[in-house]
């Protein structure tokens, strides 16, 4: 374990329990460090602040514990285990009608670099920094520890790991390889691409707000655009809407989408699927086709850098909704971008809305759900937003 001697004064966020330590604040490092190595943090004056992963760039820190104990399976077991109590205590774990959840959101459970989703008898882990990749057999280990009923653990940090030629396999079964894909959300059954499919498979993140779309549904006319899975369109269906129509540009997804239509609703001719581009198909349609649409694209903005034209994304789009929309039609529009806020997000709505001429009032506000919490002590944790709106 290297010794990480931070500059007079710089150790005040972490008193404070922000779980970073940034690049400008080290002082000295006792050794010269590989990436992923364990860190023991040290204000000026030599006292004991925190342990981490250390890691190359401007964060330099990602702070696992704030104790002076040891990072080893007894660690990762005690994490895990919490993590799946909170899971328990929120009702989205245990439940014969919901199989479905996230276990482990990073920062949010005090396990930085970390993810871990749960979709029945598999759970599939994402390393999001190289110490985490080093310390995935001790993590999967640990996990099976804390819930045996687990047949697969899938590791899957292809995209997600900063590169490096010897970091080793990034995609892997690190304990099973069943390829029984099925998992159960609110009693809808799903067909999870965990190997292949973005993130770990699904959008655990919407589930309250597929939920609440399903309110909504019933008797109108949906489109879900980029409907990946069709998470929208299963819950749309169930809702009771007179028609639903999923658009993605992948042919892949669109397949998925299908699969999990017939799974649930076999042989519904409610439900047609298109694989198109969202813009390309918003500027086309019929005015008034649709009087409920749900706007879910892919992150515009992944970094500051991008976040101008990240806010033009999101306003062109919701024009293009906002023009062509139903009167008395309900929009459910999102943001995963962690580099847009809420503010910035609710502007490029407002001004999208304003470009329309419409009339428009919001009747929520969303977000994400209990099981991706958000530390107080980290705010930055925050990153899904999502508005529901009627349209006069």
């Amino acid at each position: 374990m290297i010794t990480i001697h931070l500059k007079r004064g710089k150790e005040e966020s972490l008193r404070r329990f922000h779980p970073w330590v940034f690049s400008g604040a080290i002082q000295h490092i006792s050794d010269h460090p590989s990436e992923g190595e364990l860190a023991r943090v040290l204000a000026a004056d030599g006292t004991f602040i925190a342990i981490g992963h250390w890691q190359v760039g401007s964060i330099a820190v990602r702070v696992l514990t704030f104790a002076d104990e040891s990072i080893d399976g007894r660690f990762w077991q005690q994490r895990l285990a919490v993590a799946l109590d909170v899971r328990r205590a929120m009702g989205v774990a245990g439940r014969s009608d919901n199989n479905t959840f996230r276990l482990v959101h990073g920062e949010g459970d005090n396990l930085p670099g970390l993810v871990v989703d749960v979709y029945g008898a598999t759970a599939v882990m994402q390393a999001h920094s190289v110490g985490m990749h080093e310390a995935r057999h001790e993590v999967a280990a640990a996990l099976k520890a804390v819930m045996p009923e687990l047949r697969n653990i899938y590791y899957k940090s292809e995209t997600t790991l900063p590169f490096k030629a010897d970091l080793g396999q990034e995609n892997e079964f690190l304990l099973g390889g069943d390829a029984d894909d099925v998992a159960v959300e609110n009693g809808l059954r799903f067909h999870i691409d965990w190997l292949r499919g973005q993130k770990t498979g699904f959008f655990v993140d919407q589930r309250d707000n597929r939920s609440l779309l399903e309110h909504y549904a019933s008797g109108r006319r949906v489109l879900n655009m980029f409907c990946y899975t069709g998470g929208f369109s299963v819950y749309a269906l169930r809702g009771g809407a007179q028609v639903v129509h999923s658009v993605d540009s992948s042919s892949k997804a669109i397949d998925l989408v299908r699969a999990n239509v017939e799974l649930n609703f076999p042989g519904d001719g409610r439900h047609e699927a298109f694989a198109e581009d969202a813009f390309r198909f918003l500027q086309q349609m019929e005015p008034s086709a649709y009087d409920l649409i749900v706007l879910d694209p892919p992150a515009f903005a992944k970094h500051k850098d991008a976040l101008r034209n990240a806010i033009k994304g999101y306003t062109r789009l919701n024009a293009r909704a906002f023009e062509k929309i139903a009167a008395g039609g309900i929009l459910f529009t999102f943001s995963c971008s962690q580099a847009v806020s809420k503010d910035q997000f609710r502007m490029a709505v407002f001004t999208a809305a304003a470009q329309s001429g419409r009339r428009v009032r919001i009747l929520a506000q969303l977000h994400q759900p209990a099981d991706h919490p958000i530390n107080i002590y980290h705010p930055e944790g925050e990153y899904l937003k999502g508005l529901v709106l009627y349209v006069d």
